[in-house]
């Protein structure tokens, strides 16, 4: 969680002549493209695995048939949990104007994820070829339209509510009670309850919900059984984690991930397994401290 002026790369993904740039690449689990940042706004889609998403300000966390909007200049960093398949869009600055200027992971419907398959079969979209341009058309509708999900995990600032946030991150699971982690912290529950509405408009008891359900969808990524992840992140018992991913994403967890583990979008090739590095053209560039957010 604690990132003192990493290092962004600056990734080159948009190509002069186009709207849109599409990319297509599959990772195995629990690899991580570093800390970069793109010139373009993205749309990273997963049309298998679970993403997570990183910046300075939060953690998105990327289930199967989601996607995550990334606005250009912001660093961050994306970890694989399962195996992968990423499907992504860089868009044009100001091309989508009704997307957040913030990160935000987003519901894909069926017929998003055909546009999505079809851009990356081409690759590149230029306005001055008609079919181009249509598809341009109907990607930018389903962007005016798309629905935002509750998947984000977003970083305190306050040094006090961060020690209580490392905490908690270190150990999803760790079962002590609120007043017990802030008595370690040398912090009142109180205090750290004020500031934790102060900082992310969420009671810590809420943080810790988002955290355990990010972290347990981690796990069944990676292959684990409900029973265990939901014990392992944290939840007294399935019922509950079951109940509250149920919330979150309209389903059951063994429903979710069996439908998502459909063999339809993700072949992973010999030339990927034996990928050692990141795919992303490096130019080193540092993070600006105190990034502004863009208006």
């Amino acid at each position: 969680m604690s990132r003192k002026r990493q290092t962004a790369v600056l990734d080159y993904r948009g190509h002069a002549a186009a709207q849109i740039t599409a990319l297509t690449h599959d990772y195995q689990a629990g690899y991580t493209i570093p800390w970069h940042l793109h010139e373009w706004d993205q749309l990273v889609y997963a049309s298998r695995g679970v993403m997570t998403v990183r910046t300075e300000q939060g953690a998105w966390v990327v289930p199967t048939h989601r996607a995550v909007w990334i606005p250009a200049g912001v660093p961050h960093s994306i970890s694989m949990s399962g195996l992968v398949a990423m499907r992504t869009l860089y868009l044009r600055p100001k091309l989508a104007q009704a997307l957040a200027e913030d990160c935000c992971v987003v519901n894909i419907s069926p017929l998003f994820k055909e546009l999505i398959l079809h851009a990356c079969a081409l690759k590149v979209l230029r306005k001055k070829i008609p079919s181009h341009d249509h598809l341009i058309q109907v990607i930018l509708d389903q962007l005016r339209t798309i629905q935002m999900v509750p998947l984000q995990l977003p970083n305190p600032t306050d040094s006090r509510a961060k020690r209580i946030a490392e905490m908690l991150l270190a150990d999803p699971g760790d079962r002590r009670l609120l007043a017990q982690i802030c008595k370690a912290a040398g912090a009142s529950k109180r205090t750290i309850e004020r500031l934790f509405r102060h900082d992310v408009g969420l009671t810590v008891g809420k943080w810790r919900q988002q955290l355990r359900l990010m972290q347990a969808m981690r796990l069944l990524a990676d292959g684990a059984k409900v029973t265990h992840a939901a014990l392992e992140a944290g939840y007294s018992t399935p019922s509950a984690f079951i109940a509250m991913f149920g919330r979150a994403l309209g389903t059951t967890p063994s429903a979710y991930f069996r439908a998502a583990g459909a063999p339809d979008s993700f072949a992973l090739n010999a030339d990927t397994r034996a990928r050692k590095r990141s795919p992303i053209k490096r130019r080193a560039r540092p993070t600006p401290a105190g990034r502004q957010r863009r208006k």
